[in-house]
């Protein structure tokens, strides 16, 4: 995820992982969940991908994808043939090896599509991945003061840092949540060694 992209390129959202199975009997952190097929499409064994990744060349390029189905504990490799996207949908159509007609398709209808996490590309200066960005702890750089911790980004014109706000920064109790634009004239110091981002927050983005 890249904080001046409004676009979002380069992400893959590996926290829409965990739903699928719990994290003791599928090794989650081997694992990126790039893509949930949610129909099919046409009669040819064509389907419909919903993407959790901004890497178009996952439903492009042919080659070797993994397929988790609902209930299962492991992926099982499967072979992309090829693929396009639907403009202003939102969604690629793929076709898989062995899928010939719309019955078959059907079967696949809920399973989640895979990528080893080896398999990240290497991303540019200031791009970072959605999940290496969940739990830092987010600082006022000016005091050092801890403003909670990121448990999401939520996809925008800018994307948006979701902080769950530490108990000792949050003045009204009701208030849990914060969100913080993801540029980097508000988060100057993003330090994924270190597990911390930096904020500068303007007038009014930390009222609660």
């Amino acid at each position: 995820m890249n904080r001046e992209d409004t676009k979002n390129a380069n992400k893959e959202r590996k926290k829409e992982i965990n739903p699928i199975s719990p994290r003791e009997s599928l090794k989650l952190d081997d694992w990126l969940d790039i893509g949930k097929i949610v129909a099919p499409q046409g009669l040819a064994g064509e389907m419909r991908v919903y993407p959790n990744t901004d890497f178009p060349e996952r439903f492009e390029v042919a080659g070797k994808r993994w397929l988790l189905r609902p209930g299962a504990k492991e992926p099982q490799p499967v072979e992309l043939l090829e693929g396009r996207y639907i403009e202003g949908k939102n969604l690629y159509v793929i076709k898989l090896a062995g899928v010939n007609n719309r019955s078959q398709a059907e079967e696949l209808r809920d399973c989640q599509l895979m990528v080893p996490i080896s398999d990240r590309p290497q991303l540019a200066e200031n791009e970072f991945y959605v999940p290496d960005l969940l739990g830092l702890a987010v600082f006022l750089q000016a005091s050092g003061e801890l403003v909670g911790k990121v448990v999401d980004i939520i996809p925008a014109g800018n994307d948006l840092l979701e902080v769950e706000l530490d108990p000792g920064f949050a003045q009204n109790k009701n208030q849990k949540k914060i969100l913080v634009p993801f540029v980097e004239a508000i988060a100057p110091v993003v330090d994924i060694p270190a597990g911390r981002i930096e904020i500068t927050p303007p007038p009014g983005l930390l009222e609660i």
